[in-house]
């Protein structure tokens, strides 16, 4: 017998008699004694099938909360030997110029928070699924209702989905990471915070760039390894190459063993050599080796020694594809011609117009 079976019989109440008396029946103790002769029989006929679901329920408790557990323990040891991995890496020399210990661990957690937060949702969003299983709760609905939901989810947030997706590719390959100078293609600058869904950066001019990193196609990070410092010193075509090298050299070997560039300079400056020749100028090229993202303070540096000793050295420099000899003047073949004039020629109509009109001449003034 079922259970509403039972309460049924339980509650109910014998029919009015038919004098229509509206005094309560009172039930008998024959009542009573057979309403829990059906609930003790029904409890006997269901105990084993809910003690059968109510087990099946607790191991599935007990299962899930053991994989996350365990699941959650490889996930952090997994980040712990990043970070001893890092620190290993960080006493060497090339090393110590490409990994950052705190950024390491700072992507490691946030790489540890994601994968956590993804294996419990699995973890725990199967396991709930298999208790209402067990309780013969027809999922079919659940299932395609929640299917529909997603698709309509993913139409409306695919660009907030791209976004997610790109950040969490990034904080895993390492693309970037607080303090770096990057170029994504939008927008340039330092890097003030990496989040999942935007990349915030701060330009040269000191404005806050929103960067969505399902937006940014490429990434030149100018923070990583080292950099490069490059300057073109555009001098006349008629100079003495040795010269001007012997004097670059001075200025590098110069520099190199000054504070703060002995420092910031990790490699000698060299002098490249002709990096074009035009008609009237040449350009000589000069690169170095530097710490990341101090290229741009060595180039300008760079510029004021050369400056410098190229005036004490009597070499000047000039700019422009075509230089312009300002030193030699080039005489003026047309200063001593004079301009043509419509009075040179003697048939013109303007000499015509000058000739004096000769006077009338008398009839008698002949005799």
């Amino acid at each position: 017998m079922s259970l509403p079976a039972v309460l049924l019989a339980a509650g109910s109440s014998p029919s009015p008699s038919p004098s229509g008396s509206s005094t309560p029946t009172v039930p008998t103790l024959q009542d009573a004694q057979e309403s829990a002769t059906n609930a003790a029989s029904w409890v006997e006929q269901n105990w084993s099938t809910w003690l059968a679901i109510g087990l099946k329920v607790l191991l599935i408790l007990v299962i899930a909360v053991l994989l996350r557990r365990v699941v959650l323990r490889s996930i952090t040891k997994l980040i712990d030997r990043m970070n001893r991995t890092a620190e290993s890496a960080e006493g060497t020399t090339l090393g110590g110029l490409l990994v950052n210990a705190e950024r390491r661990r700072q992507r490691s957690q946030a790489i540890g928070s994601v994968l956590r937060s993804v294996a419990s949702f699995v973890i725990l969003g199967t396991a709930a699924l298999t208790v209402l299983s067990a309780f013969q709760i027809n999922l079919a609905p659940l299932l395609a209702s929640a299917g529909v939901a997603g698709v309509a989810i993913g139409f409306g947030a695919r660009n907030l989905v791209t976004d997610f997706l790109s950040g969490v590719f990034m904080i895993l390959e390492d693309q970037y990471g607080v303090g770096d100078s990057i170029d994504s293609g939008v927008a340039s600058g330092e890097v003030v915070e990496v989040g999942l869904r935007v990349t915030k950066l701060r330009g040269a001019n000191g404005e806050i760039w929103y960067v969505r990193n399902g937006e940014i196609k490429r990434i030149g990070n100018l923070s990583q390894g080292w950099a490069t410092a490059g300057v073109d010193v555009t001098v006349r075509a008629n100079e003495d190459l040795d010269r001007v090298r012997a004097t670059l050299d001075e200025v590098a070997e110069k520099m190199a063993k000054e504070e703060p560039w002995n420092e910031v300079l990790w490699g000698p400056i060299e002098v490249l050599g002709l990096d074009s020749v035009l008609i009237d100028s040449m350009v000589v090229r000069v690169s170095a080796k530097t710490m990341p993202g101090k290229a741009l303070t060595v180039e300008r540096e760079l510029r004021w020694r050369i400056k410098r000793a190229f005036d004490a050295a009597h070499i000047r420099i000039v700019g422009g594809e075509t230089a312009v000899l300002l030193d030699e003047e080039i005489p003026d073949r047309a200063a001593g011609v004079a301009a043509p004039s419509a009075f040179s020629d003697s048939d013109s109509p303007q000499v015509a117009a000058t000739t004096p009109i000769a006077p009338p001449r008398s009839a008698t003034g002949g005799r």
